[in-house]
């Protein structure tokens, strides 16, 4: 069993019936997701509902017959298992490597618990350490956006594809940007969602109420069980 598809089906064992479960977007998320659809078919699950965080994942719950629902039917999710691409001593995260960065943010925010898996590499001393913090942005003006991100110290690249700019599930633009190692994380947050035009960041901080951690040395949790 390899490091991401044990610290995802260490999470989806956090479910238990009767759940409306947030179903979280990228390659550790899976095994979640997986999982959960395993548990759902045998019995061992019973009158679930996921809330998918992307297309991708929306997709791949249908194929495992896992019953689905809206924001608008369950508007208070019990649980969220979702991955990250960096996590900080203060279990603080960047995520939207997978660019589902929007509806993750979302569903997080109406989540009662958020568990994140992630192998050992994403621990990190400090966000940025290794990884670009993603911000959603509208395509019109997306050069300014850009802009006004290296003011705040941000330096930033468009997202590409093969046939051009990536488009998110919400049809926008992603910008990859540095972030400034003396910055203060929450006051970044809030001053690159100021700008016009950007739809959300990658920054998760105080989302994470626990973080299971797959390593070589088994599973690792981080936070409140």
């Amino acid at each position: 069993m390899n490091l991401k598809q044990m610290a995802g089906e260490w999470a989806a064992d956090f479910v238990q019936n009767g759940m409306v479960v947030g179903l979280g977007s990228g390659s550790t998320a899976y095994y979640a997701v997986v999982r959960i659809g395993k548990l759902f078919r045998e019995g061992a699950l019973r009158d679930i509902v996921g809330i998918p965080t992307s297309i991708s994942t929306e997709k791949l719950a249908r194929e495992l017959g896992i019953p689905l629902a809206t924001l608008q039917e369950h508007p208070q999710i019990h649980l969220t298992i979702d991955g990250a691409d960096e996590v900080d001593p203060q279990r603080n995260l960047i995520k939207g490597g997978g660019g589902a960065l929007l509806r993750e943010k979302i569903v997080a925010r109406a989540s009662r618990r958020e568990i994140i898996v992630v192998d050992h590499s994403k621990l990190v001393p400090r966000l940025g350490h290794h990884f670009l913090l993603p911000v959603e942005v509208i395509p019109f003006g997306w050069n300014i956006c850009a802009r006004e991100l290296e003011k705040l110290g941000c330096r930033s690249k468009l997202r590409k594809a093969q046939d051009g700019p990536y488009i998110t599930d919400e049809r926008n633009y992603i910008l990859d940007c540095t972030i400034p190692p003396e910055a203060e994380l929450a006051w970044l947050e809030k001053e690159i969602n100021n700008i016009p035009g950007v739809v959300e960041n990658g920054l998760f901080l105080n989302r994470a109420d626990l973080v299971i951690v797959g390593s070589p040395q088994g599973v690792r949790l981080i936070g409140a069980t």
